[in-house]
């Protein structure tokens, strides 16, 4: 972007332009207007600020979904702050995990949580809360703060932490630049302007809510249909009053079950995009035929924001494909050992390069740098190919991460709680595919000799130290884990032996 503009520069541009304009539409028929969301994000700068947050220092924010929660982000964008969300279902043991590595000035959290942070408050990190009225003691002052830090492109703006294979989850460090390229290509690529009205079901504590969602309307000067999570009643209410609707694919999969989804309440909408899992060619296929709408699917990650999207116009929306790389992004399909570019049509690594991508991993430098070949194309662990049209086609993962509606699941995480049963001598954790989701967890576990423990015993064993969609949904109890040569369990294996467990198998006729 040049010249380059932060996003809270033109969130404050867009409130000066049309401050009486509605940002947040809400539920029980509230509006919130960009000039009150301006004034709340002064107050809460200003609290910051009182708490001691300086540029470059860590604001954790574990909250509910709110007008206030963007407010809160594009206060610490304000005073040079480092945003860090964390998924309000995460447990005490799961976020004292995040707090103890990024080491956050300040922790906003939901006021009946405030309790479970009373020794971090006493060793010094400082607590405000935040609910979903705006009642917490985050506003509890009128001070308002006008001075904005002047970041660069390269300043630090949001830490967002990632899963893999191995070792603990992973603080992305994502800087201005990032969010304001990747927001300036997706509002270009998707003609997205002041007068669109975003239906905004998702959460906002990753890239598709925050950093896609909500950037885009922030900076575009549109309005929000802000609900506090998926419901297929209140969407298709909505759907003649808005433009666009950003989702992931269970949020498609379930409005395909909904009767009042059809082409005449579809007709003032303009857009439809699906993202953060794959989408069902099925669904696809369906929703085109009862809406005239070809829903458009994207590429994204934590590292990266979004890198490839197919065609708002001048090409066909192709079910299965991901499309084309967005202005300023390279995409590129290599053999994962040389890093040798492979021909069209052959799967390899998915490399990307770009304005976009993060500038490294949280005080992991040598993780950082395994990440990245010499000319700075960035190894996403992702396997793909390009089609005969130019469109990347996903085709798995070199990692072992489920993705299940959307949110990342660290097996490892899972797998090392169940093997402290005392009736359990080891777990694979694995994805597999489901209707409703995408993926979803299945544990597969070996018991200890003469052992057989009950499935639902060892789901309530994991539970309390778990977000829910972490749970495992099926567990399958075997004598022994599949192993290669060197030892090591072939993950791959067990997702074919357990690929129909919520998914029929294909009929002769269908393959």
């Amino acid at each position: 972007m040049s010249p380059f503009t932060t996003i809270h520069r033109s969130f404050v541009e867009q409130a000066e332009r049309r401050p009486d304009k509605a940002l947040f539409e809400l539920p029980d028929g509230r509006g919130v207007t960009y000039r009150k969301t301006a004034e709340t994000v002064q107050r809460i700068a200003a609290r910051l600020v009182a708490d001691g947050v300086a540029p470059g220092d860590r604001v954790a924010a574990q909250v509910h979904k709110s007008p206030e929660a963007i407010a809160l982000y594009l206060a610490t964008l304000q005073v040079g702050g480092v945003f860090l969300p964390l998924n309000t279902a995460y447990t005490g043991n799961e976020t004292g995990y995040f707090l103890g590595d990024a080491q956050p000035r300040v922790l906003v959290c939901a006021p009946e949580r405030e309790t479970e942070h009373t020794r971090r408050a006493q060793e010094g990190l400082v607590i405000e809360t935040l609910g979903v009225s705006g009642d917490g003691s985050l506003l509890d002052d009128d001070a308002r703060r006008t001075e904005t830090y002047e970041a660069s492109a390269d300043d630090p703006a949001a830490i967002l932490y990632t899963s893999g294979t191995t070792g603990r989850s992973k603080g992305a460090v994502l800087t201005h630049g990032n969010l304001a390229a990747n927001c300036r290509a997706l509002l270009d690529s998707w003609r997205f302007t002041a007068d669109d009205r975003l239906i905004h079901a998702l959460p906002i504590f990753h890239i598709h809510g925050l950093f896609v969602a909500a950037n885009m309307a922030l900076t575009a000067g549109a309005s929000l249909h802000y609900l506090p999570k998926f419901d297929a009643d209140a969407i298709v209410d909505l759907l003649p009053r808005a433009t666009v609707l950003m989702g992931v694919p269970t949020f498609y999969t379930r409005l395909l079950k909904h009767p009042g989804l059809t082409a005449e309440t579809c007709a003032g909408m303009r857009l439809f995009v699906s993202g953060s899992a794959p989408l069902l060619a099925g669904d696809h296929e369906s929703f085109a035929t009862r809406t005239g709408h070809a829903i458009l699917e994207r590429y994204g990650m934590t590292e990266t924001g979004m890198n490839t999207t197919n065609p708002y116009e001048g090409g066909p929306r192709k079910p299965g494909t991901v499309g084309k790389p967005l202005p300023g992004t390279e995409i590129r399909v290599v053999d994962a050992e040389s890093g040798e570019p492979l021909p069209d049509g052959e799967v390899g690594s998915i490399e990307v390069r770009g304005p976009n991508v993060f500038t490294g991993y949280w005080r992991l430098p040598e993780k950082t740098a395994a990440e990245f070949r010499a000319d700075g194309f960035f190894v996403t662990g992702d396997l793909g190919r390009i089609d005969e049209d130019g469109y990347l086609c996903l085709v798995g993962r070199g990692k072992d991460l489920v993705i299940t509606g959307g949110y990342n699941v660290y097996p490892k995480e899972i797998e090392e709680l169940l093997d402290a049963h005392p009736e359990v001598v080891e777990s694979a954790v694995i994805g597999v595919p489901h209707p409703d989701f995408g993926e979803t967890v299945v544990a597969v576990v070996v018991p200890t000799p003469g052992a057989q423990p009950a499935a639902e015993e060892l789901r309530e064993f994991v539970a309390g130290d778990l977000a829910r969609f972490k749970h495992p949904r099926a567990v399958r109890v075997v004598e022994a884990l599949p192993r290669n040569v060197m030892g090591k369990v072939q993950k791959a294996e067990l997702r074919k032996r357990y690929e129909s467990l919520f998914t029929p198998p294909a009929s002769p006729a269908d393959t």
